[in-house]
């Protein structure tokens, strides 16, 4: 049973969790709308409804807001992978989750933030960094996930084999960020299917 100070602190940790978020949600609308340069601090604060003070007193800077929206996105990847390499079939498991990703990709509202973040890592060094690292974390998982995958079905692939298929699957989704600027029509559906058809090709290729 907890104390009365221990139910304090939880309910004050869950009150700056859900701070965090509010200051989040308002950053990622911001940089949709005006771009990382063009969003500030001044414009988060009035969306999140809190003084700019407030919003220093949990984030230093803009980059540091990036931060978090960055690893908000690697621990929802890292959990995924987690729970296909939990699966009984962990090729299944990735191919049938991918149809749910394809799907994420081509939301327009999420498209718009990650090009955003992207393009400012190609401008600013702080951003890139933060890129970088969720990528090679990312790329990690998934090389041991393919690996996995791999095994099971017989093939000894050395590494630089798994990191292509790797940078290969990673291609496929990041792409549709594009796609789904360019061509707001496309058929969600039936590029899911044939995703799922590449992924399944990919994880057949001798390595």
């Amino acid at each position: 049973m907890q104390t009365a100070d221990q139910t304090q602190h939880t309910t004050e940790a869950s009150r700056a969790t859900a701070r965090r978020q509010q200051i989040l949600s308002a950053a990622a609308q911001c940089f949709r709308e005006h771009g990382f340069h063009g969003a500030s601090i001044a414009q988060i604060s009035k969306i999140a409804g809190m003084s700019a003070g407030h919003i220093y007193h949990y984030f230093e800077n803009k980059e540091a807001i990036i931060a978090a929206i960055v690893a908000q996105d690697l621990e929802t990847l890292l959990t995924m992978t987690a729970e296909f390499r939990a699966a009984c079939n962990v090729r299944a498991a990735l191919i049938e989750r991918a149809a749910d990703a394809v799907a994420d990709q081509l939301d327009p509202a999420a498209a718009a933030l990650k090009l955003e973040i992207v393009a400012e890592a190609a401008r600013n060094p702080r951003v890139a960094q933060i890129v970088r690292e969720a990528d090679e974390a990312c790329r990690r998982e998934l090389m041991i996930t393919v690996r996995v995958i791999r095994s099971a079905a017989g093939h000894d692939d050395p590494p630089e084999a798994i990191g292509d298929m790797v940078e290969v699957l990673a291609s496929l989704f990041e792409g549709l960020l594009l796609r789904t600027i360019r061509n707001p029509a496309l058929d969600r559906r039936r590029v899911a299917q044939r995703i799922q058809i590449a992924i399944n090709d990919l994880l057949n290729q001798p390595g």
